[in-house]
């Protein structure tokens, strides 16, 4: 079983002036699955190399007992330090691909032409996709069949109400909710900061960093 992680290479927080770049534990917790599971997994990023951590996910807030696990790793730090660079990666290598969040991806993976490609690619193979928190928002331009991959579909992401508890509304280039309404999902959700994590076909989509380990469940089902 072979799964290609995508992580963003997008470190500015809109005008902010702050950094931001993917989520500790959204990375951490399905890395850990996977690896648990007797999965191959091999990192990609725009950029390649060391991709950036959105500093709020490694306050004492953030940790977890997978975020600590990952601390005291140097196998899986060295893996994060030398991801590929994602237009070298070829889907057919691949038995389902992972997103994880942080809001990096609303910047840089959304919009990127190899990164939607390769999600085309895998769905029309018939390999799952899966993407937490802020990540459901690289699904926004993937079409399939000349409609958007969402269109129909149960889904979920990070929140309106969760994006405004964290006071970046007005900061991210689109709300994930949002997005993923106007093209024709059928969002769901849960309470703030709940776990909870959708298949639909060949889709998982989790809606928050507490959802990662369960997106992750939900895309091993798939595979076995």
């Amino acid at each position: 079983m072979k799964i290609l992680m995508v992580v963003t290479s997008h470190d500015k927080l809109g005008n902010t002036g702050e950094k931001t770049g993917f989520w500790l534990e959204e990375f951490a917790a399905p890395y850990y699955a996977f690896l648990d599971a007797g999965a191959t997994i091999t990192v990609a990023s725009p950029k390649g190399g060391q991709p950036p951590l959105d500093p709020k996910s490694d306050t004492p807030d953030g940790q977890t007992d997978m975020t600590e696990r990952f601390k005291k790793d140097p196998a899986a730090q060295n893996v994060l330090a030398t991801t590929v660079k994602l237009a070298d990666v070829q889907s057919g290598g691949f038995d389902g691909v992972f997103y994880p969040g942080g809001h990096g991806p609303l910047w840089d993976l959304a919009e990127d032409r190899k990164s939607i490609a390769l999600i085309e690619e895998f769905y029309k193979a018939g390999k799952p996709v899966a993407a937490v928190c802020h990540a459901p928002g690289v699904l926004r331009h993937v079409m399939i069949d000349g409609k958007p991959l969402v269109q129909g579909k149960r889904v979920s992401g990070f929140t309106n109400s969760e994006e405004e508890a964290v006071g970046l509304t007005k900061v991210v280039p689109f709300l994930v909710e949002d997005e993923l309404k106007r093209l024709g999902g059928k969002f769901e959700k849960v309470e703030d900061w709940a776990v909870l994590a959708i298949t639909d076909g060949l889709l998982v989509t989790g809606q928050n960093p507490a959802s990662s380990t369960a997106a992750a469940k939900e895309l091993l089902k798939l595979l076995a």
